[in-house]
């Protein structure tokens, strides 16, 4: 069995240095998985045992021979804004006096006569770029060539060499400065994304005995009773005893109105109390609790990677290296080559191209692009499990729906009894109700409601048949409770009822009873969420249901559903979703079990989480918080725009960086424009990745 621990990493300064980082874990002998995700700045490791401090001594020598500057946290450490600013490591301290110097004496460099400025330009270039060069220094010892250190050192020094010493420092200046914004950027980013999913309650008051202690919610388990004051968090999903309230849950489904609850309401975590003193009593560990299903999913959503992202991956790999070896090639050849071109011109002009090599633009700005659009669907109650998901919910073409639960209410209400074979209307019901009383299907529930007198508690035998009913002895009856295709695999005889609304047969002792029509109604929001995606431009709209015919035909007429497959059992939903894979992007919309193997299947399935199994959620690969259908079109128009930005990041990338590449080669930008290109460039792209949260 695996084991995985999580860590907050602090003190990485760039998208390269993680990927550098993360590729010598995974060489190390003992780790099964190491990943770490910049955008986040979480660490995950995964190994076949328990992780023992030795080991774990032998993980951070190994991080600190490559990035000394490197530290770890627990996931669970606050995160406070000093934490995640550059500030921290740039505002009052010796480091950041020493950068104040190497300006000073920059400045005072352009009015001091030859050959004093020489000294005055090297000092301030030691105080402002020391660092960079012995990090360049120290990576190159390890083989690390490629690394944006050595390309900007040996830019300044190879311009410190050919005489520009004002462009040196300038350059380094301007590196120094964009690389503190485009910390400042990222960080921004990072602490958005933070507050989105700052739903963790830190604190649990636990009611023993009449007397509170206040502990972790890790530490309560299912069945405590646990208080909750106004303002607070509530720390796990529980069913109220006592006090009535509004909970704000906007930061769980994104849903902005207030939700009253009172005794015998069911409570998730992460909602916040708003308006009295609840006492509740658990009904989930923490480790299974809404709050941390979700915050597990979130920062899992990293791991999952788009295409795009695994193309700039390797892209990156190849791009710097053809980029070098392209400099090296400029500042040999003209010389040889061409009659009165000098070294020291062409040198210069290969300088322009190691700066502009480093593609930090692209490996920040592309994954912080995705996570922010899975940020920014968190906000609205839309849990999207990896960038992955967030790019192919983009290119979805068909969208196929489950009826019941999903696009009805879900609430059944028995309209009429048809008896037969010397049944009445009471005994009908009666027996229907004690076959059906510990089933949670809506339609089994709506039977049972109806039947209003305690069903009782009798001893017999229930089975569940999956796509059916269900089959109950009791009372030394056996009693089967479904559909028609149920009566006719049992080979009993019975005419099929006439009706638009849903029927359920039931047999007692292989003789036809009788049967009872009950009716679901469409969600409020349905109409106006198939609209919407109409509106989008996804056209093919199928519904698969395992209701009859009829019901299905009028119910998708009222929606303006065309395509409609019913009278489905689960493994024919599964073979009719089969048939319409291949012909683009394809997502299905369900919640119930039965939906499960269905959400598998589908390129991108689609839980209504609010109300769905966990089997429905787990198969899925987007969950909509709060059962609302409205929010496919958001969520795929979020998709959409978080493509659009990742590609407008990607052509703005190499578009600056192609231009300066050839103006640099006919000696037209200079380092200036180069250090534009890199870092510039870089913090334009993150900037614009920040807007998919908005």
């Amino acid at each position: 069995m695996s084991h995985t621990r999580k860590y907050r990493i602090e003190g990485l300064s760039c998208a390269h240095c993680a990927a550098k980082v993360e590729t010598k874990l995974n060489s190390l002998s003992g780790i099964e998985h190491a990943r770490i995700d910049f955008a986040q700045g979480i660490f995950t490791l995964q190994t076949p045992s328990p992780l023992t401090p030795a080991f774990w001594g032998e993980v951070e020598h190994l991080v600190h021979t490559q990035e000394p500057s490197v530290s770890f946290k627990p996931l669970d450490t606050p995160v406070t804004p000093l934490q995640e600013s550059p500030w921290k490591e740039h505002v009052v301290t010796p480091r950041f006096l020493l950068y104040v110097l190497g300006v000073f004496l920059f400045s005072g460099a352009f009015f001091t006569p030859a050959p004093f400025d020489f000294w005055l330009f090297l000092a301030a270039y030691g105080l402002i770029g020391g660092e960079i060069v012995a990090k360049a220094v120290r990576n190159l010892t390890k083989g690390h060539v490629f690394d944006e250190n050595f390309l900007m050192s040996i830019a300044t020094i190879g311009a410190f060499s050919i005489g520009e010493y004002p462009e040196g420092v300038a350059v380094m200046l301007f590196y120094r400065v964009g690389e503190f914004f485009q910390d400042l950027a990222v960080g921004r980013s990072r602490r958005s994304i933070s507050t989105l999913m700052d739903i963790r309650p830190d604190t649990a008051t636990l009611l023993l005995d009449g007397v509170t202690k206040s502990v972790s919610p890790q530490e309560v388990l299912i069945g405590s009773k646990i208080l909750v004051r106004v303002g607070e968090k509530i720390p796990l999903d529980g069913v109220l005893l006592e006090g009535t309230s509004t909970l704000d849950t906007s930061a769980l489904t994104g849903e902005s109105l207030p939700r009253d609850v009172g005794k015998g309401d069911t409570v998730l975590s992460g909602s916040i109390n708003q308006t009295g003193l609840l006492t509740l009593q658990t009904t989930t560990l923490f480790a299974d609790s809404t709050v941390a299903k979700i915050l597990d999913l979130v920062q899992n959503a990293g791991a999952k990677k788009a295409k795009t992202e695994q193309f700039i991956t390797s892209f990156a790999k190849i791009y710097t290296p053809v980029v070098v070896g392209a400099a090296v090639l400029l500042a040999l050849l003209p010389p040889l080559l061409l009659e009165g071109a000098t070294f020291s011109e062409w040198f210069g002009r290969a300088l322009v191209f190691l700066v502009v090599s480093c593609p930090c633009a692209l490996v920040v700005s592309i994954p912080l692009s995705f996570f922010g659009g899975i940020g920014g669907a968190s906000k609205r109650g839309i849990l999207v499990k990896g960038g992955n998901f967030l790019e192919a919910l983009k290119n979805v073409e068909t969208i196929v729906f489950d009826k019941t639960g999903t696009l009805t209410e879900g609430v059944f209400r028995l309209q009429s009894l048809h008896p037969a074979n010397g049944f009445d209307e009471a005994s009908l019901l009666g027996t229907a109700a004690q076959a059906e009383r510990h089933s949670t299907h809506p339609i089994a529930r709506s039977i049972v409601q109806a039947f209003g007198a305690d069903v009782g508690q009798e001893k017999g035998e229930v089975e569940e048949l999956a796509g059916f009913g269900v089959k109950a002895r009791f009372e030394g009856k056996e009693v089967l409770v479904g559909n028609y295709a149920l009566l006719e695999k049992e080979g009993i005889t019975a005419s099929p009822q006439e009706s638009e609304q849903s029927v359920v047969y039931v047999a007692v002792n292989g003789v036809y009873a009788g049967a009872l029509c009950i009716a679901d109604t469409l969600k409020r929001e349905s109409i106006e969420a198939i609209q919407a995606l109409k509106e989008l431009g996804i056209t093919r709209l199928v519904m698969l249901t395992g209701d009859r015919e009829e019901v299905a035909r009028v119910q998708a007429q009222k929606l303006g559903i065309t395509e409609v497959y019913a009278g489905l059992l689960p493994h024919q939903k599964v073979e009719k979703l089969e048939s319409l894979l291949g012909q683009g992007k394809v997502a299905f919309v369900g919640d119930g079990i039965n939906d499960a193997p269905v959400l598998a299947r589908a390129d991108v399935g689609i839980a209504m989480g609010g109300v769905g199994s966990d089997a429905a959620i787990e198969a899925s690969d987007v969950v909509i918080m709060d059962d609302n259908l409205g929010k496919i079109p958001i969520a795929i128009a979020l998709a959409r725009k978080t493509h659009r930005i990742v590609w407008q990041n990607i052509v703005f990338a190499l578009g600056v960086k192609g231009v300066i590449l050839v103006l640099g080669a006919f000696g037209i930008a200079g380092m200036w424009e180069a250090v534009f290109g890199d870092v510039g460039v870089a913090l334009i792209a993150i900037l614009n990745a920040s807007r998919v949260l908005r």
